[in-house]
């Protein structure tokens, strides 16, 4: 009798295991089958946002149809914005939303136009919007089709910390805002640009616009002490002054600036001399550029030289070449006199 059954016992196995296996076939995840990806339908693809400050509380709302997964999945939706052409590899996220809108203001869209993506104010640019769809952490993240954009932030003020710089080339006056230093990172390590238009002009540094915290140097060893001795620059020129008052030290540079690269008459090879107008506290320089990159540098070395990094005309130290595209005849700003330093390009 145990000999009859053995065969089918047998059998009865073998559609048990095929049965297992085609079982192990199936993919029972159904977020892995998308069937539609989400469509932003607020802003319209190709649209203008001019924003304004007295707008600032003002809603901007994004909207878009879901994500279709065949299932009703809970889907979180992130939406990002990036400076176009840039595959969204800077991508600033505006907010996220378990609906199909977001509700912002303007005020939160400015400020990442132009504070994280350095967007310039008041000037048209083009960035890309997309949605990016979590279901859970498995599960790959879904992007909508992005949308363009044609944007106009306005400008952000940011009061920066300040240093006065008093001295005998302004009448020792610590309540001239004019001259004075700044903190860009608001750490207590201050730095500027000061014109001392004769030889030999004494300073000294005041926290505020009197002189009830004041510092200079007594032994002209680059250490502040309070209520210390003037402090002494040489030639007459422009200066960049630092101070940090985290450990009470100081030190100053004479720069002149040029400008230099292959889009100059000398390439790489020397810079082209700027001119210092004191009444428009800016650096300026006309020449003929051909079609390459430029760069600012101080002193005809590459100790201080500032590029821009976001291409937002806004300046970093050894930051990236700025590319000139057109040959022509062109006016060059250098602006030092504010906490973020600045340029401008004119094509005569």
């Amino acid at each position: 009798m145990n000999n009859r059954l053995f065969p089918l016992i047998a059998a009865l196995l073998l559609v048990l295991v095929g049965g297992c296996e085609k079982q192990g076939d199936f993919d029972p995840s159904p977020a892995l089958r998308l069937r539609a990806k989400p469509v932003i339908t607020a802003p319209a693809n190709g649209s203008s946002l001019e924003l304004k400050e007295s707008q600032a509380n003002n809603p901007f709302v994004v909207t878009w149809t879901p994500a279709d997964f065949g299932f009703r999945a809970a889907a979180t939706y992130s939406v990002e914005i990036d400076r176009a052409g840039n595959n969204f590899k800077n991508a600033v996220v505006l907010g996220t939303s378990n609906s199909t809108s977001l509700n912002s203001t303007v005020s939160k869209l400015n400020t990442a136009l132009f504070s994280a993506l350095e967007l310039p104010g008041e000037e048209v640019s083009n960035i890309q919007m997309r949605l990016a769809v979590t279901v859970n952490p498995n599960v790959d993240v879904v992007y909508s089709d992005p949308i363009t954009l044609q944007v106009t932030p306005y400008t952000i003020v940011v009061v920066y910390p300040q240093l006065q710089v008093p001295g005998s080339y302004q009448g020792w006056n610590p309540a001239d805002n004019s001259t004075v230093i700044f903190s860009a990172k608001s750490n207590n390590r201050y730095e500027g640009y000061i014109y001392f238009k004769d030889d030999n002009t004494e300073y000294k540094y005041t926290v505020g616009p009197s002189w009830s915290e004041n510092y200079g140097d007594n032994g002209g060893d680059g250490t502040l002490e309070r209520d210390g001795a003037n402090i002494k620059a040489g030639a007459a020129g422009v200066y960049r002054l630092r101070v940090n008052l985290n450990d009470l030290t100081h030190d100053k540079l004479r720069t002149e600036w040029g400008l230099i690269g292959s889009a100059t008459p000398d390439g790489w090879n020397s810079d082209q001399n700027m001119t210092y107008d004191p009444v428009a506290n800016k650096w300026t320089i006309t020449l003929n550029l051909v079609a390459g990159e430029i760069k600012f540098r101080a002193n005809d070395a590459w100790d201080v030289n500032l590029g821009d990094d976001g291409l937002n005309k806004t300046l970093e130290y050894n930051g990236a070449n700025i590319p000139i595209a057109d040959p022509g005849n062109y006016t060059i700003d250098l602006f030092l006199n504010k906490a973020i330093y600045s340029y401008t390009i004119k094509k005569n």
